[in-house]
């Protein structure tokens, strides 16, 4: 039921859309902001990462589908395809390939710029909602205990917009903190991890046969920090990142560009981009993963939240932001009934709980690599020990490949992998394993 009050919204990307979604059910009036213009099926100037694979994993996607019911049928329709995680789409990991296994779990396969007019426009039909483009958010206004507007400016005019609440989902490089500070609020403690991931990408048009059908191939990084992945998307086509860590980083001349795909452990991606390229490959760059601690603050402003990557950003290689945004969208929508004063602090804590499974997921594999910087106790070298069972298991094993791909998918917890069943299949003495099938010829 809708109540009273405006609400705003700093940002038009996936968090923002699924922020100012929840937001109507308790509030009449919701502004969405947004730098950009906000046209169908373009690439936003704000968003870089927009012109590279995304991956919207099912937990994400069950998320979204409960607050926007048809989103997966409407993708569909719209022309993104759909898998069945395991039998329509080929997962690399350590080199080799996880077992086909019935999951349970479906892949949406579709590119940023299709994902997001497919929400804006649902979001956009609510009653009450409003998107204004071309709009910065320049401050917030109030004091410590209450932010009551934010300052803007659209096509050069400066405004203020007096607010009930207002939401950040500007992204990981959002400056909510440095606004804090100057209300004199405290600003969060961060956790960080650096990881320096480089990725280039670029579209190339599909051939009949490719893959034998399958929708997609993610090969996961391996001891070097090199990955890749490839999605046939809309209009006939796959969109292929390559991806490396700690400077390792793929290159965007077409011939290097293609020299990095054929030094992947399975050729699927290089057979894809031997073919027929479209357009040319661009880069993109990820120095560090940042999880903004607003759930430890002793005292948290009413009237503010933050909300996506302006509250903790992933290494993009696990494909996790757009997921645990979802997830948030849900826990702001159970908190909203909230008293106004309790829920800054009682979402944070929501919040917490969905960005705690996948923070320890994303950044235990990237400590896995020698070169990451990072404190690596007991736990965290036993943790890799098993992890690299549970590879090996998977790479054979069709119920630890179901299992791994459901912790992957952030569907189960990590814990799901010590389950008895699971435990002693990973255990047992390992069988050597199998070669990445099938093996198309390299042309």
């Amino acid at each position: 039921m809708s109540g009273d009050g405006h609400a705003v919204v700093l940002g038009a990307g996936v968090a923002g859309l699924l922020a100012a979604r929840v937001l109507t059910d308790r509030f009449d009036r919701v502004t969405i902001l947004e730098r950009d213009a906000a046209e169908a099926n373009s690439e936003r100037r704000g968003v870089p990462q927009a012109r590279h694979l995304h991956g919207l994993l099912d937990r994400g996607r069950t998320a979204i589908e409960r607050l926007y019911p048809g989103f997966t049928g409407e993708m569909e329709r719209r022309g993104a395809a759909t898998a069945e995680v395991l039998i329509g789409t080929r997962w690399y990991v350590s080199g080799f390939r996880v077992a086909p296994a019935e999951t349970g779990l479906t892949s949406v396969l579709a590119t940023r710029p299709l994902l997001e007019s497919v929400l804006r426009e649902r979001t956009l039909a609510l009653p009450g909602v409003r998107l204004r483009a071309h709009t910065t958010a320049r401050s917030l206004l109030g004091n410590a205990a209450r932010v009551r507007a934010v300052q803007v400016i659209t096509d050069g005019e400066p405004d203020t917009l007096a607010a009930d609440l207002v939401v950040d989902a500007t992204g990981r490089g959002s400056r909510a903190p440095q606004w804090l500070t100057q209300l004199g609020a405290r600003p969060p403690q961060e956790e960080t991890l650096e990881v320096d991931l480089g990725y280039a990408s670029r579209f190339y048009r599909a051939r009949p046969g490719q893959l034998d059908g399958h929708r997609s191939v993610i090969v996961s990084t391996g001891p070097d920090g090199r990955g890749g992945g490839a999605i046939r998307v809309e209009g006939d086509r796959w969109h292929v990142t390559l991806a490396g860590m700690l400077g390792d980083h793929p290159p965007t001349e077409p011939d290097a560009f293609a020299a990095f795909a054929a030094g992947l452990p399975t050729p699927d991606i290089h057979d894809i981009v031997s073919g027929e390229p479209l357009g040319d490959p661009v880069p993109y760059r990820f120095r560090q993963a940042v999880r903004r601690r607003y759930d430890r603050q002793p005292v948290v402003p009413q009237g503010f939240l933050a909300l996506g990557d302006a509250l903790c950003s992933f290494n993009p290689l696990y494909a996790q932001g757009m997921t645990v945004a979802a997830q948030q969208a849900l826990a702001l929508r159970a908190c909203l009934h909230t008293d106004a004063r309790r829920l800054p602090a009682r979402f944070y804590a929501e919040a917490a709980n969905c960005v705690a499974a996948a923070w320890q997921l994303s950044t235990t594999a990237d400590l896995a690599h020698p070169g990451v910087v990072g404190r690596r106790s007991p736990r965290t070298h036993a943790t890799h020990a098993y992890l690299a069972r549970v590879h090996r298991a998977a790479h054979t094993d069709p119920r630890v490949a179901r299992a791994f791909l459901r912790v992957a998918n952030l569907v189960e917890p990590p814990a799901a992998l010590l389950r008895p069943r699971v435990l002693g299949r990973v255990l047992r003495p390992a069988a050597p394993a199998r070669p990445p099938v099938p093996q198309p010829a390299r042309r």
